[in-house]
């Protein structure tokens, strides 16, 4: 049979994009892609807080030039200090200038003691980093458990119970934890230090800065548990910020998830509800608690200043304090730089995590 000239040629197939994704690129250059613009947007959005910082303190009534000269200087040696460090030009002039010497790691010199200010906040941060990661890894295995045995529990008096726990949890202020466990553990019944870092009994080499492994890298056992024994209660009132809010949300995205058809299904296959829960229920769970989870830690990193003042930890938080009330400005402008950059680490983290764990984002 001969074909019909008025027949319509077969168009060409199109390209799946589930396999390619857009634009013929496969999922992974897209997961890619989209964590390059999201980071590209990071380090916008730093650039916006550095010339905020910079901007609200040069408005500040305070002249960084006469803090460093004693009360009696003539106006001929403020004018001389105050062209030396700079100060005379326009500010934006001033901001390139400390924005091209913050590139290079000179963050300038610390009106209390003239001390280089990167040196001393890298002295200080390995205490705070020490706080948050312990506040972290306490504040997500206590939500993901608590978490679970509410959802495991639905329908029950212990779920009306671990409600009411978390409501009272989720109520109370990171710094106000702290206080309540230096009255209940510290004075009342004594079982935990709750000032420093260390006992003064005990010298330990400072190797990397971080006390835990300074002490392992030094022999000291007891001293090593001895720093695990300072660290458990400002931990503990760290970990209360992530705790509360990581339940809820893991346990209301745990009852949205078993309203779908596919955990019948898996019931229907003879899977067992420990298997249902790993498989099914715990995966599809993650994104909205891992969302949750980035802004809690961006929250914990601020909530550390108050965190180490009541505890007397000396890192950066206690080191802002100090700054604000002597009204350094070099420090608090590099100290607020540091925390803008530690919130805009975790949101990146955060954001490429849920590029990861969430495939539809991967072909979009």
């Amino acid at each position: 049979m001969q074909r019909s000239v008025f027949a319509v040629p077969a168009r060409p197939r199109k390209t799946d994009t589930k396999s390619a994704g857009v634009g013929g690129r496969g999922p992974i250059a897209n997961a890619i892609s989209r964590i390059v613009r999201r980071l590209g947007r990071r380090i916008l959005i730093l650039l916006a807080v550095s010339i905020v910082v910079f901007a609200v303190l040069r408005l500040l009534p305070t002249d960084p030039a006469a803090m460093l000269l004693p009360p009696n200087a003539s106006r001929a040696a403020l004018i001389a200090l105050r062209h030396a460090l700079g100060l005379d030009t326009p500010i934006p002039v001033q901001y390139l200038q400390w924005l091209w010497h913050a590139l290079k790691g000179d963050l300038g010199s610390s009106l209390q003691n003239n001390q280089p200010v990167a040196q001393q906040i890298l002295a200080a941060l390995p205490t705070t980093l020490q706080l948050l990661v312990g506040g972290l890894l306490l504040g997500v295995v206590a939500g993901v458990a608590s978490g679970i045995y509410a959802f495991k529990r639905r329908g029950t008096r212990a779920e009306a119970l671990a409600e009411v726990g978390n409501g009272i949890a989720i109520s109370i202020p990171d710094f106000l934890w702290g206080i309540l466990l230096i009255l209940g553990f510290g004075i009342a019944l004594k079982w935990l230090p709750f000032i420093g870092s260390i006992d003064s009994g005990y010298s330990v080499t400072s190797h990397t800065g971080f006390l835990l492994l300074d002490t392992l890298i030094d022999g000291q056992i007891f001293a090593f548990g001895n720093v695990l024994l300072h660290l458990m209660l400002p931990c503990i009132a760290l970990a209360m910020g992530i705790a509360p809010p990581l339940m809820r949300i893991l346990r209301s995205s745990l009852l949205d998830v078993y309203e779908e058809e596919y955990i019948t299904a898996a019931r229907l296959r003879g899977l067992s509800g420990p298997e249902i829960l790993r498989i099914h229920g715990l995966r599809n769970a993650t994104l909205p608690a891992l969302n949750v989870l980035g802004m809690q830690v961006s929250l914990l990193i601020g909530g550390t200043l108050l965190i180490e003042k009541v505890f007397g930890m000396p890192g950066i938080g206690s080191l802002m304090i100090t700054a604000i009330s002597a009204h350094d400005l070099p420090m608090i402008q590099a100290l607020a730089m540091i925390y803008a950059i530690c919130v805009q680490i975790v949101n990146g983290l955060t954001d490429a995590l849920e590029v990861i764990f969430n495939p539809r984002l991967r072909f979009q």
